[in-house]
């Protein structure tokens, strides 16, 4: 009965030490972790941005440099216990499934990690923001509370095991995949990559993928590395038609 009375008290003690703008923070920071914020410049840095005016000012950069260190490190516990008889090989294939900037900006993205933002100032969002945003706050939570807490947030909440399990047999990548690939095969992959000007004038990169002395397939894109990923997707169709070129490395050693 006495924790009732208190509990109503508690929180208006709370918003009353809190603006108005920290206090909506820290409700929606504790909604997405289950956690009570201690600590709400934690998380003001975590979703604050480089302000190019003010050099000393903190920003999200320090924190995702954190969270990028402990989420590493929670996944790969994670995976060391959950796969016992896993090689070296798949584990690292899998953390990398799981914490590369494609996942972890749909991460971002599906918690609308933008709408935190701190600064009120117009500005052009990379394209990993929601990403580095989500490391930011896996940063800030781990100070926030403790590592303990945080890994169970993360696979509680955040990164479930099922989520994890649904990345198992996802590609991340075709051209590391051709690469390890044609190591195993003893077969040299290469890509010849050049400037190409188009009809309307644009500027894109194509790409050819050569299997020995074998043109295997070629791609467009807007910057070398997509022009080379897309080149590789297409050339890991063709050639996985001819022979299975993904195998089980769990059973491997």
């Amino acid at each position: 009965m006495e924790l009732k009375k208190y509990f109503p008290n508690f929180l208006v003690n709370r918003k009353k030490n809190l603006s108005e703008k920290d206090y909506y923070l820290s409700n929606e920071i504790s909604k997405i972790t289950g956690c009570n914020v201690q600590n709400i410049s934690l998380y003001r840095e975590a979703f604050s941005l480089k302000n190019a005016s003010k050099k000393q000012a903190k920003n999200y950069e320090r924190l995702e440099f954190l969270g990028d260190s402990v989420l590493g490190a929670i996944i790969s516990c994670h995976l060391f216990s959950t796969y016992p008889e896993a090689n070296e090989g798949y584990l690292t294939q899998m953390k990398s499934k799981i914490v590369n900037r494609k996942n972890l900006n749909k991460l971002g993205e599906e918690l609308s990690l933008t709408k935190f933002l701190q600064n009120e100032t117009a500005t052009t969002l990379s394209e990993n923001i929601a990403g580095n945003l989500f490391e930011a706050l896996i940063g800030a939570l781990y100070l926030d509370v403790d590592y303990e807490t945080c890994k169970k947030v993360v696979l509680e909440r955040l990164l479930t095991p099922s989520e994890i399990n649904k990345l198992e047999n996802k590609i991340v990548s075709y051209k590391g995949l051709l690469l390890e690939w044609s190591q195993k095969k003893k077969l040299i992959l290469r890509y010849e990559t050049c400037e190409e000007m188009q009809p309307n004038k644009s500027l894109v990169f194509r790409s050819h993928v050569w299997l020995d002395n074998e043109k295997i397939s070629n791609a467009t894109e807007t910057s070398k590395k997509k022009a080379e990923e897309k080149a590789a997707q297409r050339a890991f169709y063709i050639l996985n038609k001819k022979q299975s070129i993904i195998e089980n490395p769990k059973d491997t050693a």
